[in-house]
């Protein structure tokens, strides 16, 4: 007999691993983009990534609000379920403020803001030196961080989930479930 575990929609898991795989690649390449920078134009990708992600993003919201997520299994502490809800709408946060604050303080920035050199991107009435653009860049380095210590704890908590709980609640993300 198969067990059938609620699963999220296709066009959800293809927003969710396409969204996690460009904010992983976008953390990597803000940690590490004084080293590779000399070799490897990083910034430059960094951040037409981050507007790909702010605009899958917001298309993602929307589609979370029309389309609710698969329930929790019955055996999650009543913690864990509040505790996973709060971190996945933190992360919405993140998904937005980053790009947003990336975009503030770049707009200040001497440089061209562009979309993978195919087209200007506008620039934000920002001065260079004010408080705005320092403050969001420093915001935007703080959450950086944040979300990389709180993406490993997901990827855990996932693995925990699929491994040690044996539990089903990563394959609602991961396994192709039939379509209603």
């Amino acid at each position: 007999m198969t067990v059938t575990v609620p699963h999220y929609n296709r066009v959800a898991r293809v927003l969710h691993w396409t969204i996690g795989v460009l904010i992983l690649l976008n953390i990597l390449g803000g940690i590490f983009h004084d080293a590779i920078g000399t070799v490897f134009p990083v910034m430059p990708i960094h951040k037409s990534i981050g507007f790909v992600v702010l605009a899958l993003s917001l298309f993602r919201l929307v589609w979370r609000f029309t389309h609710p997520a698969p329930p929790l299994p019955d055996t999650m502490a009543g913690w864990e379920k509040a505790a996973a809800h709060g971190l996945h709408w933190f992360f919405y946060a993140l998904m937005l403020v980053l790009p947003i604050t990336g975009w503030i303080f770049s707009s200040a920035g001497d440089r061209p803001l562009q979309f993978f050199w195919l087209f200007d991107i506008p620039k934000l009435a920002v001065e260079k030196g004010s408080g705005l653009a320092q403050g969001t860049h420093n915001a935007h380095v703080l959450f950086g961080y944040v979300w990389a210590v709180l993406l490993i704890g997901h990827i855990g908590a996932a693995l925990r989930h699929q491994y040690l709980l044996k539990d089903g609640v990563m394959n609602r993300m991961w396994v192709r479930a039939p379509e209603a």
